[in-house]
Parts: C-alpha cells; structure tokens; sequence
C-alpha cells in the first residue's frame, strides 16, 4: 500500500534554551543546529521509517538556496519518493525552533516555497495510492482541493489539522480520519475544551464528515472516537527531551500502520510508542524512530 503526503518541506533552525522567551525578552541559548522538517516532510519520514511506501507532494527552493539540501535529508535517507517535488522560485521554507530545558518548544515557520504551492501542483494522477496524509501548512485552497480529489479517487483522507485553525466543514466533509491535539480540536470546535469534554466535543466533529477522530494527549496519550466506538490509548513512558518531532510521527506511523492493514487500535498503539520515542531525541526528523526500534521498545514494556 502507497500514502502521498501532500505538505510543508522545511529546513529546521534550532537552538537549546532554559526557556522559551516572553514576548520582548533575549535569552541566551546553545548552538544553532539545522535539519530538515515541514510538517508534510516529517510526517512522510515517519511513515516511510514505519514501513510505508511514501511518495510526497510539496515544493522547495531552487540549487542555490543554502536550505534546499538541508531541507530534503531526511526525505532522502528514507527513500521517500519525490518524483512529485516542485522546485518553485521561491526561498525553501524555514522553521525557527527554540526548545526549553524541559522539552516544550516554540516554532515560527517563514513558509516560503511553501506559500507558493498552489492547486496546480497538485497531482493529475492520483491511481496507486491507497491513503493520503494532509497537514494545514499549505494554503487553505491547496489543501481543500487535495482533499476532494483523493476523496473523488477513492483514498482514504488523513487530515492532521496542524497548524489550528477554524473549522472548514468542506474540507472536513471530505476528511475520513481527523488528528488533532487539544489546541485545534479547540479551534475547530470554537470553544474551551477541558478535559471532561474531550470526547464529547471529539464526537460533535463527526457530524461534519470525519469517520474517526483522533485527538493526540501528549503524556496522557490519545482518544479516539468513532460512530460506534471510542479508544483511549495509554501513552509510551519516555524521559522527554525534547518534543519537536512526537505529533508528526504519531500521524506518520498512524498512516503507516493503518494502511498496511492494522487495525485502528492496533495502528494507534504504534503510532503512540513511536510518538514517544521521538521524545527522547532532539530535532523533528532527526528524532524519528525506524520500525524495528519501535518493535524493540514494546517488547521491552
């Protein structure tokens, strides 16, 4: 089974802080490393690293943009397909990373290739795929359109609604499997969600399209609902050091596993052990774990 991934391909700025700095504050941190990220180019890593054929979708800058190389690493190295990469005149996209002693971080993206990536560089050819996996780091227009057209192709939809953002009932109407966290399951909701609401608003978002919701708990795991059925999947106890890369993985491998057949609880339990390995290694791609590293580490559970 093949997932395209149609998404944000990033080169990655990070530095090392005690803390993340309040608005106006200068806070002194360690050296700066780059590595490879965008939303779509993680997540297409992590599926690819659990085992899926992975093509993506997405856009960079041209040979003489110092990130373009950086950005793509990953991709590489993972044997991603990028025969459907554009190479537009337009900056690769870069990420700004600071993360804090305890493993929280704060990201400003400067989207560049990426805000040019219009409906016209979408495929033209969508047989072959079984699934594809969206984010909300291109253009609202350029996402929507993927998602009618790998519905009209008969795909399963994975929509990571990452960035938050208000709800488009066109574009969930479209969705089969909806992943968010608690922020844009707010959003998308319009209200506070606490947590004895989590389901109940979960559940209110399938009435928009979305066969599956799944919302994504951090240390507390994650809760899944269906029409029929709701599952709460115990978090991967890690030591945490830094959480950059854990959402994308958790959608990536989610993908991976759901469309080399596992079953939804099977598929989300993976998905979660490999969330939490990848809190335990700096960086998105970086910290990404390969399939037999997550086997090893439920075995040792």
């Amino acid at each position: 089974m093949t997932i395209l991934v149609i998404g944000s391909v990033n080169a990655d700025l990070t530095v090392q802080a005690a803390r993340i700095p309040a608005p106006g504050e200068t806070v002194l941190g360690g050296d700066a490393r780059v590595s490879a990220g965008g939303k779509g180019a993680n997540q297409a890593v992590a599926a690819a690293l659990a085992g899926a054929h992975v093509s993506l979708c997405g856009a960079v800058g041209g040979d003489s943009d110092p990130f373009r190389l950086p950005a793509l690493a990953g991709l590489t190295r993972a044997c991603v397909d990028l025969s459907g990469l554009h190479t537009l005149d337009a900056p690769t996209g870069l990420a700004l990373i600071t993360v804090a002693a305890d493993g929280e971080n704060a990201i400003t993206v400067a989207s560049g290739a990426n805000a040019r990536f219009g409906p016209e560089h979408l495929p033209t050819d969508w047989g072959g795929f079984t699934h594809v996996l969206l984010q909300q780091e291109l253009a609202p227009a350029v996402t929507l359109e993927a998602a009618r057209r790998a519905h009209a192709a008969g795909l399963t939809v994975l929509l990571n609604a990452a960035p938050a953002r208000t709800a488009d009932p066109d574009l969930l109407a479209h969705t089969h499997h909806l992943i968010v966290n608690e922020h844009e399951l707010a959003a998308l909701v319009g209200r506070t969600v606490e947590d004895e609401t989590l389901e109940l608003a979960a559940h209110s978002l399938l009435g928009l399209g979305p066969k599956t919701v799944t919302v994504t708990l951090g240390a507390q795991g994650s809760l899944t609902v269906t029409p029929d059925q709701t599952y709460r999947i115990a978090a991967h106890s890690v030591q945490v050091v830094d959480t950059t890369g854990a959402g994308d993985t958790f959608c990536g491998v989610l993908a991976a596993r759901l469309s080399s057949g596992d079953p939804l609880p099977q598929a989300l339990h993976w998905a979660g052990v490999a969330a939490g390995l990848a809190c335990t290694r700096p960086g998105a791609q970086d910290s990404m774990p390969g399939w037999a590293e997550v086997v090893a580490a439920e075995r040792m559970r």
